[in-house]
């Protein structure tokens, strides 16, 4: 039976809709899929916040299970880098990387937490665990690690898949997996590609800095500070491992946030980015840290000097973050918001 690309590898197969690769999935990878862990990155949005507000609705099961496609199509005897690419993202927060470091939370320890929690799954199967979080690490050599900085399969994936969502692909990711080779752990390709999936990746930054993205990602941000602040230990833990809706219902029922998420959920284009308006009254400041800014080795080329050049040309005239945003609330008549006079938070009024 035919089940068409879904996210559960129900006739042993995955399809990727990106890639156009099959992947026949192997019992451990079957067993994988039925974990929370996993699962659980059904529900959380590959783009954060952002898919509140655009067409990156996507879920980090389905990059996950496209970075799988990835090390299969480029390593498919590498039963290690397959789980690693299933699991590279367990640690995720809700809304993937919004609430990253709020109350110290970082999804790489958190990820290796998880990760430790399914050694007994992987030793049925004859890995370690430590096998698999080798095939993360960064200083390593594995296919979703490259110690050189340069695009590994986890971020191809990203990009490629983004620019899929956003309709800014101009070539096929079958085409780019045609004129590609894995390098040690970095992606190695023609000067052409290069450049086009160069193209992504400003196209990509480029989004993270638009104004519905940083609307979206920082209001959500600070409302998750708001509701950890003073939070014990535990509560914080649950927050971390939630999906989600669940983050998202906690932030519309806690008194200190419910009334601000109502009135964004209802009408998001009252707020503002940037206090370009009149009449806003300014709520938050967003902070962008950093951009994910890498690029292809180029087959023939000096892995140095000219790919040094190619990343400046390439990024050269992007803003260096950190980057602040000044978020406010447009008030243009000066009256308190009180919102819809049949609005039930909560319900569906």
């Amino acid at each position: 039976m035919d089940h068409g690309a879904d996210t559960l590898g129900l006739d042993g197969t995955y399809t990727d809709p990106v890639w156009g690769v099959t992947v026949d999935l192997r019992p451990l990878e079957r067993d994988l899929l039925r974990t929370w862990w996993v699962r659980r990155l059904q529900f959380v949005a590959h783009a954060g916040a952002a898919a509140l507000v655009t067409t990156q609705s996507g879920s980090r099961l389905e990059h996950s299970l496209g970075v799988l496609a990835l090390v299969a199509h480029f390593r498919d005897d590498d039963d290690a880098g397959r789980a690693a690419a299933l699991l590279h993202d367990i640690g995720h927060l809700p809304f993937s990387h919004t609430a990253e470091g709020v109350r110290g939370l970082d999804h790489h320890h958190l990820g290796i937490e998880r990760l430790a929690t399914l050694a007994p799954l992987l030793d049925r199967y004859g890995l370690d665990v430590r096998q698999v979080a080798d095939r993360l690490r960064r200083a390593g050599n594995g296919p979703l690690a490259s110690a050189h900085g340069m695009l590994t399969l986890d971020h191809l994936d990203s990009f490629v898949r983004s620019g899929h969502r956003q309709g800014r692909l101009r070539v096929s990711g079958h085409e780019v997996l045609s004129r590609s080779r894995l390098r040690g752990g970095a992606v190695s390709t023609d000067a052409d590609t290069a450049d086009e999936l160069g193209r992504l990746v400003v196209a990509e930054a480029r989004s993270q800095l638009s104004p519905a993205n940083v609307l979206a990602t920082g209001l959500l941000r600070h409302w998750t500070e708001l509701v950890l602040r003073g939070a014990a230990p535990q509560e914080v833990s649950r927050a971390a491992a939630a999906t989600d809706d669940e983050l998202w219902t906690l932030l519309r029922t806690d008194e200190r946030t419910r009334h601000d998420v109502e009135r964004f959920r209802r009408d998001p284009a009252r707020w503002d980015v940037g206090g370009g308006r009149p009449g806003t009254t300014a709520y938050t400041t967003f902070r962008v840290r950093r951009l994910y800014l890498t690029l292809p080795h180029v087959e023939g080329e000096d892995a140095s000097a000219q790919e040094a050049t190619r990343a400046a040309r390439t990024f050269g005239h992007l803003p260096v973050p950190p980057l602040d945003h000044v978020i406010s609330w447009q008030d243009p008549d000066g009256t308190p918001w009180t919102g819809p006079s049949n609005l039930q938070i909560g319900g569906t009024a």
